[in-house]
Parts: structure tokens; sequence; C-alpha cells
């Protein structure tokens, strides 16, 4: 029997991703990945992995080195400020490790530098504009009311700009129970 609603197999916690499930009407979250950052008392955090804006780094922020990157989307919070992922370690100083070898933040003008100078690359860097927020115990009652899927995560799709389908991919890696929830049509009564 087909469960269109399946239970969270995991709890949500730091590094792990947050999947909208099929049903989920929030226009600003329907079929979104959301990579957690930050879970505990006080509130949740984390960046939407598959939403991007129309124009490049260097439109957002002028006299910013060029660099073909997507801009993500990160979610509707803050969504003035610039935030960014990397695989750079201990590089950049103040980053924090969010996932296995995945940070967050650190040194922003060390980063421009070795961007204008060759060091690194787009696949070394994603950035967002905005971050999604949960206030204490909200993201717990999102859980229960089934609007997240909680899901490991993986440093390449974490860093990937070019899965149009990561949504889809990522139901798909839970399994049978959840793959038929990734064909699912965004309205069923165009089915």
């Amino acid at each position: 029997m087909i469960e269109f609603n399946p239970q969270s197999r995991l709890s949500p916690e730091k590094g792990r991703i947050l999947i909208s499930e099929p049903f989920l009407s929030d226009p600003y979250f329907k079929r979104t990945v959301i990579l957690l950052c930050e879970h505990n008392d006080e509130g949740s955090f984390g960046f939407v992995l598959n939403r991007y804006l129309d124009m490049g780094i260097s439109r957002i922020m002028k006299e910013f080195p060029d660099i073909e990157t997507k801009v993500g989307v990160g979610g509707p919070v803050q969504n003035q400020n610039l935030f960014f992922l990397h695989t750079l370690g201990d590089v950049l100083e103040g980053s924090t490790e969010v996932v296995n070898g995945v940070f967050m933040g650190g040194n922003f003008d060390i980063l421009k530098l070795m961007i204008e100078s060759g060091k690194i690359d787009e696949s070394n860097v994603r950035f967002f504009v905005g971050y999604s927020g949960w206030s204490a115990d909200q993201l717990d009652q999102e859980l229960k009311e089934k609007s997240w899927i909680v899901a490991p995560s993986n440093k390449h799709s974490i860093m990937s700009t070019s899965n149009d389908s990561l949504w889809g991919d990522s139901l798909k890696s839970l399994g049978k129970k959840y793959a038929h929830l990734a064909n699912f049509p965004e309205n069923p009564r165009y089915n």
C-alpha cells in the first residue's frame, strides 16, 4: 500500500536536510530541500538548496570578483543579507563546520581575495540571499504535522547548483517508501 505522507525516520539536527512533503502548500517552501545549519532549543535555521535568483553575485554585491555561480534564495529571513557555505575549512577564519567537509561563513574579505586570485572557484563556495528560520519548537511542530521529511545530507548535493531535480532525487534516495512522492504531481487535479 502506498503511503502518501510517511513519517520522518530521522530527527532534525545540524547537517541534515529537510525535504518538503509534496502537499506542502506554502509557495515559498513548496518542493524545497533545506540544509539545517543549526537546530537547538532556541530554534533552527538553514538554507534552501534548490531555489535561485536570476542574477549573479556580481550584480548583488558591487565590486565583487566575477565567479560563475548561481546565487541561492536561502529563505525569507534577513533576505537583504548574503550568506555562504564553502569547502575551505579553517582557511576562512571564523567558519563553522555544518556537516563533514561543508562550512558556513568565515572571513569574507579572505574569501573575496581567494576568488580574485583564482585559488577557489564555484565548486568551493555557494552564496545565499537570506535564510530559513524557525523559532523554538516551531520546526518540531511542523514535523509533527508532516510538513517535512528529515534526511541525511552529503557534500556533493549541498555544494552543487546544477541539480534541478534535487527535491525528487532526495526523496528517491530514501527508498521505495518515499520514491513515489517524487513523481506526485504538483496539482493532483491535473493528473
